[in-house]
């Protein structure tokens, strides 16, 4: 058989919010199938027995079918090559460890053109995995050989470098099950949650709340000690060494045994315990040297180590330590040992995931030190049964969350807010934490900012914890979102007017409000940029705008196609018309009733305290009312349309036009809006119609968002009509 083409790419587009495919970020391809259009897996011999050989997964896809093996039934019956690719990267992710699993080919106007997603938490990774989706797919097709695991791996590997850490993660995690919103704000773990002023930032474990005078108290242990002892928190004596023969004499003065450790590094490193001789007590300092300012040397305080996780002024949390040892056969290297009988511990690994870490026994001098103590080497072989100990600290990944005593938990509180830490890992060691630490002569050794959170979430033994949950809680009470009142509308009719119009209302009303749309970005009525057709970045820019109270954001069917939507979810969603399909070729949209799906996705996005204002004299738009989770107003000139008059039946909301009045309707209730003399002698202009049709979603919209009917009354009276009649171009700082 000849080798079939390439299936081409023809355009690859990240979708960064809501669109037509779903909530979340997607990334969408053009594929064109060439000569494999005519060609879908059933006949293609052996086409699908190699490909399920090679990813045998794919026999637990659902697909359309909706149960397990209905992605084999499809390439059974015969499916085109869009669809499979769309599966095949669906599943390399799977494997390398970032489960998906939505995604959806179409066809096009165009034969053998297709359109496929998937979900994509992250660009450069779903861009990864669309390349290597589509060398294996290739590969298959033509018989060509392909290998699985370095894929796999350099999958794995863009993941890692990518996406955020399991801290940050289950943090934001925690945020989205509570529907707060977030932007990530670096390549790194620094995460934006919630909008505009109501906004808090995290990076890992640290908070917004987490002052750089606290976090340099914490990073110094002198300075920690003192000011723990200080305040009558036990921690254990020590003093600063300034050289090997200087931490021998301060040992004999504290009394043997000592720790002796750096007085600013994490992690463990160059820590090094329960030391008596003094070669090793040297020996320890000049390993500790290297990893801090200064190197402590303190009273070994004995018992088991702990960590206690303070969020707020609470204790979340709490894990403790392991002894790691190997013990010996006779025949292999304390070296062979380690890798057979604790670097093959599924727990541990190189990668931040992983609780614990793998011992490198050459590289880490802290484990050669220990094995010095007890006479050995990395090469010795201990005899059979002998207990040779590898690390004493750095091993806390076992749950005692429910054993710690009131007292110790209230310890580790004060230990926290005398640093200042709202946000602290507290290291204790004791013989048992569920008994005080005076009566055992336990002790708090270290306070940390920004701890880690993997040992709580993936506990060696125990049950995790929802640590996430508790700093998300701690960040936002329970009745806050963190979200600001959000207006978008969507059309191509006067959107831009209807944009400023609305955002003038809110502003009057108070409220510090932000408008991105066609003719720039403003703040408070003030432009601050010119419009350059970058709607999605201006209003992605008032998401991160710690100043404004309220958005408001014009999204036309090209943004929605090419970008998604700007926020999540909003208060309130204007659908206005469905014109300009004529714009949109490159898209393969060419007709009016194409539009629906598009600009629906203004309404799925309602908030279900929210509102979507729908133009009534456009049927398809108003029936999009029974999309919407939240309330629906519904306007239109003809109050007297099918649609108004049994949405108003049914206790809706109407805005509607008759006899020279704005009519405002709640149910069977219906008012006037009291315009003003110069507003209603408007009406005999012949730019009226137009006026008209911007004022209709704009009043409902501002009633949606709790303005009242005389500040509305007076902001339609005082709008400028002209984007540039009354607003200037300032230096930004959005």
């Amino acid at each position: 058989m000849s080798t079939i083409s390439d299936i081409a790419l023809l355009r690859v587009n990240y979708l960064r919010g809501p669109n037509i495919w779903t909530y979340r970020p997607v990334l969408e391809v053009w594929l064109d199938l060439g000569e494999l259009e005519e060609l879908p897996s059933n006949k293609l011999p052996g086409f699908t027995e190699r490909l399920v050989a090679m990813l045998p997964g794919l026999s637990e896809h659902h697909c359309g079918v909706g149960e397990v093996g209905g992605f084999l039934q499809r390439l059974d019956g015969g499916t085109w090559a869009g669809h499979i690719l769309e599966h095949v990267v669906i599943e390399l992710l799977n494997l390398a460890g970032m489960p998906t699993g939505f995604g959806q080919t179409r066809s096009t106007s165009q034969t053998g053109v297709y359109r496929m997603v998937f979900r994509a938490r992250d660009e450069q990774v779903a861009r990864k995995a669309l390349t290597l989706g589509h060398r294996l797919l290739m590969s298959v097709i033509n018989r060509a050989p392909f290998d699985l695991p370095p894929a796999v791996a350099e999958l794995r590997q863009c993941i890692d470098d990518c996406y955020l850490g399991p801290s940050t993660a289950c943090i934001v995690t925690a945020a989205t099950d509570r529907g707060i919103p977030h932007i990530r704000l670096n390549d790194g773990n620094l995460v934006q949650l919630g909008h505009g002023a109501r906004q808090r930032r995290i990076w890992t474990a640290e908070s917004e709340f987490t002052s750089a005078i606290a976090e340099g108290i914490a990073s110094d242990k002198d300075l920690t000690k003192t000011l723990l002892k200080a305040c009558g928190v036990p921690v254990p004596d020590g003093q600063v060494a300034d050289s090997p023969e200087h931490a021998w004499e301060l040992a004999q003065d504290i009394g043997l045994p000592v720790v002796v450790k750096p007085s600013n590094a994490n992690h463990g490193r160059g820590v090094t315990l329960d030391l008596t001789r003094q070669e090793d007590i040297e020996a320890a300092w000049r390993l500790a040297d290297p990893e801090g300012r200064e190197v402590l040397v303190e009273r070994y305080i004995r018992g088991e180590e702990h960590r206690l996780l303070v969020v707020g002024n609470k204790v979340v949390a709490a894990a403790r330590g392991e002894v790691v040892a190997v013990t010996g056969n006779g025949i292999s290297t304390v070296a062979e040992l380690i890798e057979s009988q604790v670097n093959t511990d599924p727990r541990r690994g190189i990668e931040e995931e992983f609780p614990l870490e793998t011992i490198q026994v050459h590289k880490d001098g802290a484990v050669q030190l220990e094995l010095k103590r007890q006479g050995l080497s990395p090469e010795a072989v201990p005899g059979a049964g002998q207990t040779v100990v590898i690390q004493r600290n750095g091993n806390v990944a076992i749950d005692c969350t429910d054993e710690v005593h009131a007292e110790v938990a209230a310890t580790a509180v004060l230990a926290a807010r005398v640093v200042g830490l709202d946000i602290a890992g507290i290291d204790m060691v004791a013989q048992d934490i569920s008994s005080p630490l005076h009566e055992q002569g336990g002790a708090i050794v270290e306070v940390n900012a920004g701890p880690g959170l993997l040992m709580h979430l993936k506990p060696a033994e125990g049950v995790p914890r929802p640590v996430g949950q508790a700093i998300a809680d701690h960040l936002f009470p329970q009745t806050d979102n963190g979200r600001i009142p959000i207006v978008g509308v969507a059309g191509s009719e006067h959107t831009h007017t209807i944009a400023r119009l609305i955002a003038w209302l809110v502003h009057l009303g108070g409220t510090s409000v932000g408008l991105a749309c066609r003719d720039g970005l403003y703040l408070d009525n003030r432009r601050v940029d010119t419009g350059n057709n970058a709607v999605w970045a201006s209003g992605h820019r008032l998401m991160m705008n710690r100043s404004i109270l309220a958005a408001v954001i014009e999204n036309g069917a090209d943004l929605v196609l090419r970008d998604g939507l700007a926020y999540d979810r909003c208060r309130v969603g204007v659908v206005t018309d469905l014109s300009g399909a004529e714009r949109l070729g490159e898209f393969d949209i060419t007709e009016s009733d194409q539009l629906v799906k598009v600009l629906r996705t203004q309404v799925d996005v309602v908030l279900s305290d929210g509102t979507a204002v729908l133009n009534a004299a456009d049927e398809r738009i108003a029936d999009m009312a029974r999309l919407c989770d939240g309330d629906v107003t519904l306007y239109a000139v003809d109050g007297q349309l099918p649609a108004m008059v049994q949405h108003r039946s049914e206790g809706g909301r109407t805005v509607s036009w008759r006899q020279g009045r704005l009519m405002l309707a709640n149910g069977p209730s219906e008012s006037p809006l009291a315009l003003s003399d110069t507003v209603c002698a408007w009406c005999d202009q012949p730019e009226w119609p137009t006026r008209l049709a911007v004022i209709m979603p704009a009043v409902a919209a501002a009633l949606a968002m709790d303005i009242s009917q005389d500040l509305i009354a007076v902001g339609i009276e005082t709008f400028a009509w002209s984007a540039t009649s009354s607003q200037r171009v300032v230096v930004s700082a959005v």
